[in-house]
């Protein structure tokens, strides 16, 4: 920006949240920050509801909008500005991984419901009942659904507004919560069931009690408006046109969670923020070493399948079981010779072993699992960092300890990313002529292998190869295989490092 330009160009996108009803005014202020202090301008106020509203590809217009105020003589200038109220879009309060609501804000864009869920709005408050530990509210709500993928969550909180001056600023206090994912719910069967009411606390994991519910999932017809919801993208398709980044996706997450906090403290009692917090889980990126540790056991059981499948494929090489050995010889054979059983083969595997899971399916909506979470066993230290601001107010002592422990997990992790990438730069060293020697065998045992194959027919190959691999314990040898140990000598860009 020039100092001596009388006028001047941002082309900047701003994206803001509005709650309805739209009662609120847009300011935008104009300054000149070019001297130490700033000195405004001029300014000018839009009321929100005003603003048309933007549901299909029509072009906006943009005005001219006159500056008001500042200081100088009557003529403030004017700005030129495009505003809409962008209704395709949809505004993620929630994490991510609970979202209760995937519709873009205009209504026009909305598509019909699957089904009406039976437990009505996106957020439903409950009647306080007072002087009781076993409270029963004994109510129904209803309301529809357009996702499978939608989660219902429900929150148990001890109402401390009740007593008024006496409870202070004291936040109303946690209960527990469980989450319902629709999806896991069958069409019209009512599940009835008591969840238990779990809360963390600095303290370690404990049990408040447990809350009865019982819900209906209505699903009108099974084909084809449900499945072929499965289909479709689960936003609407202007965050795939034109994607919001990550940190404007995160700064209007913030700003709806303050606004529907500011919507519930209008209520009567009314609700803290730190009750749409927890619901909504605002903190679900903050650093946890306990959350840390169960996303690590998650990643080992969605792997402990194909942990399986090796030992199961070791047994057989091993002939630990010399039928099904002979047996998968035979299966070998028969997919070699006429491989366009191959692909319908691995399909009606894939199928069969759906139908065996059916027997083992859930037959309650499943509730928070407190050994997934690693909440059972949690460290005293680490909970309470978890529990720690930010920045953190701890004695100087804890805070290293902490950041002691931290930098030996990063280690390991930094371990096991430089073991990634080597693997990653060898594969790439086998034809970048790094360790020549290495290339050039490589190279030429490509080259004969092109030349079998050339000759010898691909099904004798494969019998060939298969056998081999099958061989009984007794024609191998305990050491190393040849490739792989030619694998292992290729380099890698790790001896470069400072």
């Amino acid at each position: 920006m020039s100092n001596h330009c009388t006028s001047f160009r941002w082309i900047d996108d701003l994206i803001f949240v509005a709650g309805e009803p739209l009662e609120e005014s847009l300011i935008l202020l104009v300054e000149d920050r070019t001297t130490k202090e700033a000195v405004l301008l001029g300014h000018i106020i839009i009321p929100v509801s005003s603003i048309e509203q933007q549901y299909d590809e029509r072009h906006v217009a943009s005005k001219w909008f006159a500056l008001e105020g500042g200081g100088g003589g009557s003529y403030r200038g004017r700005i030129h500005l495009r505003l809409c109220l962008e209704g395709r879009y949809h505004v993620l309060d929630e994490a991510a991984h609970v979202c209760s609501d995937f519709r873009p804000t205009a209504k026009q864009l909305w598509k019909p419901a699957i089904g009406v869920l039976e437990y009505g709005k996106k957020w439903v408050r409950t009647r306080t009942i007072t002087d009781s530990f076993e409270p029963r509210w004994n109510e129904k709500y209803t309301w529809q659904v357009y996702d499978p993928s939608t989660v219902l969550t429900i929150g148990v909180f001890d109402n401390w507004h009740l007593f008024g001056e006496m409870s202070g600023d004291k936040p109303d206090c946690r209960i527990g919560k469980i989450r319902i994912r629709v999806s896991t719910l069958e069409s019209n069967k009512v599940y009835m069931n008591s969840y238990p009411l779990l809360v963390l606390l600095r303290n370690g994991l404990k049990k408040m009690g447990e809350i009865e519910l019982a819900v209906r999932f209505a699903c009108p017809s099974l084909l084809p408006d449900t499945c072929a919801v499965y289909g479709q993208p689960l936003l609407p398709k202007m965050h795939y046109l034109r994607p919001l980044g990550v940190a404007q996706q995160e700064a209007l997450r913030g700003a709806a969670t303050r606004m529907v906090s500011l919507w519930l403290a209008r209520s009567e009692p009314p609700l803290g923020p730190e009750v749409v917090r927890y619901m909504l889980d605002a903190d679900s990126h903050a650093w946890s070493m306990r959350k840390s540790k169960a996303n690590w056991f998650r990643i080992v059981a969605v792997l402990a399948w194909a942990v399986g499948l090796a030992k199961w494929l070791d047994d057989i090489r091993r002939w630990r079981s010399s039928v099904t050995t002979v047996l998968v010889h035979i299966l070998y054979l028969v997919l070699v010779w006429y491989p366009e059983l191959v692909v319908p083969t691995g399909f009606l595997y894939v199928f069969l072993i759906g139908v065996w899971y059916y027997r083992f399916r859930p037959k309650i909506p499943a509730g928070m699992d407190t050994r997934l979470s690693q909440a059972e066993a949690v460290d005293l230290d680490e909970l309470d960092e978890e529990f720690d601001t930010v920045p953190s107010m701890k004695p100087p002592e804890i805070i290293r300890a902490r950041y002691d422990r931290l930098r030996m997990l990063a280690a390991r992790v930094q371990t096991v990313l430089g073991d990634f990438a080597t693997q990653g730069e060898r594969v790439q060293a086998l034809v970048s002529w790094r360790d020549p020697r290495a290339t050039k065998l490589f190279i030429a045992v490509c080259l004969a292998i092109t030349l079998i194959l050339y000759v010898v027919p691909p099904k004798m190959v494969a019998v060939a190869l298969g056998f081999y691999f099958l061989r009984h314990p007794m024609f191998r040898d305990p050491m190393p295989p040849a490739s792989l140990n030619f694998f292992r000598r290729l380099p890698s860009l790790s001896d470069r490092l400072m």
